[in-house]
């Protein structure tokens, strides 16, 4: 091509169309700005999910909530995003991506402001339930606003992967930041630190962030977004209350039917849908479908595990809040340490290998979990927790780059939002399926317990109910004389006895998905590149593909 013909689409007119598309995904100048108000807003957008976990048994105590109003306390937060951080993206797509990180940043601030006034356990599902809408406005969000400020792909590597670490330090000082303020004060200031930094964000983001649009944005799928939502809704529902109540009341049955006809119809209005949320013929990837299945059951074991292990250092081992805090962000801040020698091993070793060994990692840690006792010193318990955090940061920083590179690059943002959405799924689901077999085996082991250690048939029908109507939190507070010695050790055993089982569970479906990787996520041979035809549009769709969000790590 000579010079003239390239330079042809470039003497047009500056009020033609191709020109101002071209102005229109021109990177900003201040991608510095961005960056930081991308990593502000996916820090305060996570900051709830280890701030909230490691202060469960202290607003247990003060609520006096159940463990399956416990669930909803973390649920109430995570349930917004699974639902919903499709949507979000198309919205900012659609509608500027700078309007809805604004808005993101604001329900942040709303939601931590009203958990931060909350006196009782549902004002504080509405507080959770708002900052979780405002997560899921910021992650997809947040990582569009970077793939416009860095077109250059390789430099947008660098910025995702500081946008990641964001999200992991976020996951990493958030029990420490609960655990030093619940030393001094109530649990509810755990939630003022969003309020002024969303605030924050929020006002300078009015002046120096830049906004952007897709080029080629897609239209909401509200059928598909209807039925999804009711789809995890239901079943998490479904769960938490099965585990509480028993799986066969008949409003447990009624909210696991309606989550598996919501699956049917999802899956139904996706094939039909001119424009779906989510292009089902993703799964025709092998590769896809086991990042999928990763990204739902490492986020499962994650959460879930933090909010079992946060009740049995509180209900077991009768820690307080820092010192709670110290043990859990081991496994963060391991994750977040092994992110970045896995980033650079990227390059040289399969994302097969590392994801397969991270996870078989992750399945040994929760495995030596299972001894566990009320006199565990931390020595002990320290290294299995720092191997779990190796195992994790080795699974996810290559995973949503494994599922985007094994599907067409038309397809690589879908894929992004994708991985994201089945992540948060996983997060929904892990406390309550963990809470709900927590709950049930403890309850299951409770009356041998308490037989075993002696307690009078009385005293242990008492505590079996409170135990059923109130929670396993409610019995700890019990005055029952001489018997309560006793009585609190047959609950610590039968916790015990809960958390074995959930421990197993969990390594399990680690194990699951490591067979999955291993067997599924082979290298995707890439066909040759054809020869892009000398026009304008060639130029235009080229333009657009580099606009297109990158993968988070």
């Amino acid at each position: 091509m000579n010079s003239a013909t390239m330079q042809g689409p470039r003497t047009q007119g500056p009020h033609g169309p191709r020109a101002q598309g071209r102005r229109a995904q021109r990177p900003p100048a201040g991608r510095g700005t961005t960056l930081v108000m991308a990593c502000l807003g996916v820090f305060v957008a996570y900051l709830p999910v280890t701030t909230v976990s490691v202060s469960l048994p202290a607003i247990q105590r003060a609520l006096g909530a159940s463990t399956a109003q416990l669930s909803w306390v973390s649920d109430a937060f995570v349930l917004p995003m699974a639902a919903l951080i499709l949507t979000t993206g198309v919205v900012g797509d659609v509608h500027g991506r700078k309007r809805v990180f604004q808005a993101g940043m604001a329900l942040c601030a709303i939601g931590a402001a009203v958990s931060l006034s909350s006196d009782s356990v549902r004002a504080l599902w509405a507080g959770q339930a708002a900052s979780g809408l405002g997560a899921a406005a910021l992650l997809p969000t947040t990582l569009a606003l970077i793939s416009h400020a860095v077109p250059d792909h390789r430099e947008r590597g660098r910025f995702i992967g500081l946008w990641a670490m964001s999200l992991l330090a976020s996951l990493a000082v958030g029990p420490l930041i609960a655990g030093v303020l619940l030393e001094h004060v109530a649990w509810r200031w755990i939630f003022l630190l969003p309020v002024p930094v969303s605030l924050i964000v929020l006002v300078v983001a009015a002046f120096l962030l830049s906004d952007s649009r897709a080029p080629h944005a897609r239209r909401l799928d509200w059928p598909g977004q209807l039925s999804a939502a009711a789809a995890v809704t239901a079943v998490v529902y479904g769960v938490i209350e099965g585990g509480a109540n028993g799986f066969g009341e008949p409003a447990t049955v009624a909210a696991l039917a309606l989550g598996a006809v919501a699956a049917v119809v999802f899956v139904v209005v996706e094939r039909r849908s001119a424009g779906p949320m989510i292009d089902l013929a993703l799964f025709r990837s092998p590769a896809f479908t086991a990042t999928s299945l990763v990204a739902m059951i490492s986020f499962l074991g994650l959460i879930g595990f933090f909010f079992v292990l946060s009740l049995y250092f509180g209900l077991v081992q009768h820690l307080s809040t820092l010192q709670a805090a110290l043990r859990m962000v081991m496994v963060t801040g391991a994750s977040l340490a092994a992110s970045l020698p896995v980033g650079r091993l990227m390059h040289r070793v399969s994302a097969r290998v590392l994801i397969t060994t991270g996870l078989v990692v992750t399945a040994g840690s929760l495995l030596s979990l299972t001894d566990l006792d009320a006199h565990t010193s931390f020595g002990s318990i320290a290294w299995r927790l720092l191997l779990l955090g190796l195992g994790l940061g080795a699974v996810l920083t290559p995973m949503t780059a494994s599922a985007v590179s094994a599907v067409p690059h038309h397809l690589a943002g879908m894929a992004a939002a994708g991985n994201n959405a089945f992540r948060q799924v996983g997060g929904a689901l892990g406390p309550a399926v963990l809470g709900a077999l927590l709950t049930t085996r403890t309850l299951d082991a409770l009356p041998g317990r308490l037989t075993d250690a002696g307690v009078p048939a009385a005293t242990g029908g008492h505590v079996l109910d409170v135990a059923r109507e109130q929670g396993l939190g409610a019995v700890a507070g019990l005055d029952l004389g001489p018997a309560t010695g006793q009585a609190l050790t047959a609950l610590g055993d039968s916790f015990l006895d809960g958390l074995r089982l959930c421990l197993i569970v969990s390594a399990s479906l680690a194990l699951l998905a490591a067979l999955a990787c291993a067997v599924l996520l082979r290298p995707a041979a890439r066909p040759a590149p054809s020869p892009a035809p000398h026009t304008d549009q060639a130029s235009e769709q080229a333009t657009d593909q580099e606009a297109d969000p990158a993968p988070a790590p």
